[in-house]
């Protein structure tokens, strides 16, 4: 099918977005924009943050904006698009964590833990499929009913085995591959709970006041950020910088040098690696543009011109 160029920009509903960017999709697409910015081809992404006395706010800005997405011609700044961004944000974060899962995590594993059952947790879930087979999966979160009905619902559509746990130390010891995806404001995940040999991926903390991880952990571990500056001010590194337990050259990678092979990736076994997800513009940009290509391929969207 050709793709068909409108005159104007393209107008995408959730509903599209979730329907043109499949996880494999936003894999490959955001594996690439990490790839392309540790060989120097893409600039540094920014972010901006606004405080106010309850809630936050926040702009990972890389030629996009967070919430409502634009996606502009880089070379000309016209508008190319414009699309809800609720299943950007949600597959965009948990395709950065099959990234990482793939080149940092264990090949074999026989389960795998997700921590915090929220609106995250599903694409979590289903992007590491994408790159990891666990015999099963646990489920923890606080609300031991969100787990439940989480745990339900995803092996009711996923061909896994996914149940429900309460004991969060027992369920991290069981497991080689660790997905926290949580709001919490102080970290529950502790350095004696992993065993060695464990990939965890921390994704919750994108603002100075979440954190999820012991910065024990991070100290003992090798650690590998998405943007190393913005997780040393935003991510649960920030929380371990700031504790005193490591500093920013105790970092081993960015996740785009891993994946260019500019740095290693996991050495042994037995290694503890923990990837300190902060969330970046370039992955919204590079699941943007999957979207866009898909839908000019798909002939989808509602054409639409800031001119008329």
């Amino acid at each position: 099918m050709e793709a068909r160029t409108p005159k104007g920009a393209l107008l995408l509903s959730r509903s599209d977005v979730e329907r043109l960017l499949t996880p494999d999709a936003c894999i490959a697409a955001v594996e690439d924009a990490f790839r392309q910015h540790a060989l120097g081809k893409l600039p540094a992404p920014g972010i901006l943050r606004l405080h106010p006395a309850e809630g936050s706010f926040h702009v990972k800005a890389a030629f996009t904006i967070q919430g409502v997405v634009i996606l502009c011609d880089a070379a000309s700044g016209v508008p190319l698009a414009v699309m809800d961004s609720m299943a950007i944000t949600a597959l965009r974060t948990a395709a950065a964590t099959a990234v990482a899962a793939k080149y940092l995590a264990p090949e074999r594993c026989e389960a795998a833990l997700i921590c915090g059952c929220g609106a995250q947790a599903a694409a979590q879930l289903r992007a590491l499929l994408q790159v990891r087979r666990p015999a099963r999966v646990y489920a923890y979160d606080q609300d031991s009913d969100k787990a439940r009905q989480f745990a339900s619902r995803q092996e009711a559509e996923l061909p896994i085995e996914v149940s429900a746990v309460s004991d969060l130390r027992e369920a991290a010891a069981a497991s080689r591959i660790i997905v926290t995806c949580t709001t919490a404001r102080r970290w529950f995940l502790a350095h004696d709970m992993v065993r060695p040999g464990t990939f965890v991926a921390a994704v919750g903390a994108d603002s100075e006041q979440k954190q999820e991880i012991d910065p024990q952990l991070l100290a003992q571990c090798t650690l590998v950020t998405d943007l190393t500056e913005q997780a040393c001010k935003i991510g649960d590194l920030h929380h371990a910088i700031d504790a005193g337990a490591l500093s920013r050259a105790d970092v081993h990678a960015e996740l785009g040098e891993v994946v260019a092979g500019a740095k290693r990736g996991r050495s042994h076994d037995h290694e503890i690696i923990v990837f300190d997800s902060t969330g970046t513009g370039l992955q919204d940009v590079a699941a943007a543009a999957a979207v866009y290509r898909r839908a000019l391929e798909q002939h989808t969207g509602i054409p639409f011109s800031f001119c008329d």
